[in-house]
């Protein structure tokens, strides 16, 4: 690669800003509509932030295997599998805190994390055992085998698709996320596999990155791609519906498309105009981006799991008290909501920028 890409750094250190906004919202029945996930079908912004990872994963991927020699060797081959095992247990760690009402019988097995863990495990062994040339055609297959399965045993709805029944067949219902008001997993292990595909393709991504000396024609090629592949989605779309739920073939398509419209603009912005200024407040998340995370969650529980009352008996917990007494008051419901978000942002941020100027980052 002949130039040092920052916007890689700020794009994933802004992912993890997102995820951590539209997780935390001050409260969520007064929460802006593109702060909130589609409820089933459909796409809003929110649902593009954890793909997005998923997808800058698969870029760096590219860039930390060129030291093996993109060989398969068993000190990588270890090193793959020591990383997915410690986000998948960071996993565990982080959504069974304070610990206090632990009960393994209803230990949810996968999640967030753990779906992060297992798409960068599958994509690596992937990558690294087969030709660079037949990654394009097995993300065709994989998204077109994921849509026939999916039309094969159930549906696209909620109580009856294939994802859910090979998760309660396999792990039964006191093992999935009960979010939903059934039991249901948004990262239920099925759909593990097209989501593999979102990290193969930003892999690909950072190979033309790495390859492509010209930058004006990579921004233009990137462009065109992402074009391509949203269209593709919309029509896709007309009968595998876009649902990140189920993390839908035309899902993929469409957040890796939007991802590759996103990318060339940082790229021309910070790279190729130099415009920097900006970028310090994202590289921090990015530096440290899984503790960034497992932080944000670790705090958001803490203040669920403090009790307070108020002036008139009362019960409730010290997220909602702090939104409702000191941002609701001043901002608004909806406004007070997202200003809460924001501050629990830079919260996390504030503690990530200390460890960022003493360079601790968590390296797994």
């Amino acid at each position: 690669m002949k130039y040092r890409y920052l916007s890689l750094d700020v794009f994933r250190g802004l992912t993890i800003a997102g995820m951590i906004l539209v997780n935390t919202s001050g409260n969520g029945d007064y929460t802006y509509a593109p702060l909130h996930h589609a409820r089933w079908h459909g796409f809003t912004p929110t649902d593009l932030v954890f793909p997005s990872f998923l997808f800058i994963v698969g870029v760096a991927m590219r860039f930390s295997f060129k030291a093996y020699g993109y060989q398969l060797s068993p000190a990588l081959r270890t090193k793959i599998l020591k990383r997915a095992g410690l986000i998948f247990l960071i996993g565990y760690l982080v959504h069974t805190f304070p610990y206090t009402h632990f009960d393994l019988a209803k230990l949810r097995i996968l999640g967030v994390l753990q779906r992060i863990a297992l798409s960068y495990a599958a994509t690596a062994f992937l990558v690294l055992t087969l030709p660079r040339r037949y990654l394009p055609s097995l993300s065709v297959a994989l998204l077109l085998l994921y849509w026939l399965i999916l039309w094969a045993f159930g549906d696209y709805e909620l109580t009856t698709n294939a994802v859910r029944r090979l998760d309660l067949w396999l792990m039964g219902p006191d093992h999935l996320y009960h979010g939903d008001g059934v039991p249901f997993d948004p990262e239920g292990l099925l759909s593990t596999l097209p989501s593999v595909v979102t990290v193969v393709l930003g892999y690909l991504t950072g190979t033309a990155i790495q390859e492509t000396d010209n930058r004006d024609k990579l921004i233009v090629q990137m462009v065109f791609w992402g074009i391509g592949l949203v269209v593709a989605s919309l029509i896709w779309n007309m009968v595998f519906p876009i649902n990140k739920k189920l993390w839908t073939s035309s899902f993929v398509l469409i957040t890796v498309g939007i991802d590759l419209l996103i990318l060339p603009v940082l790229i021309w912005l910070i790279d190729v105009k130099n415009y920097r200024n900006w970028t310090t407040f994202f590289v921090v998340f990015g530096a440290n981006s899984i503790l960034a995370y497992a932080l944000s969650e670790l705090l958001a529980i803490t203040l669920w799991s403090i009790p307070v009352t108020e002036a008139n008996g009362y019960q409730t917990t010290a997220y909602s008290w702090s939104y409702w007494h000191l941002f609701q008051p001043v901002f608004g419901y909806y406004p007070g909501a997202l200003a809460w978000a924001v501050c629990f942002v830079l919260v996390c941020w504030v503690v990530c920028y200390v460890l960022y100027r003493r360079k601790i980052f968590l390296k797994i």
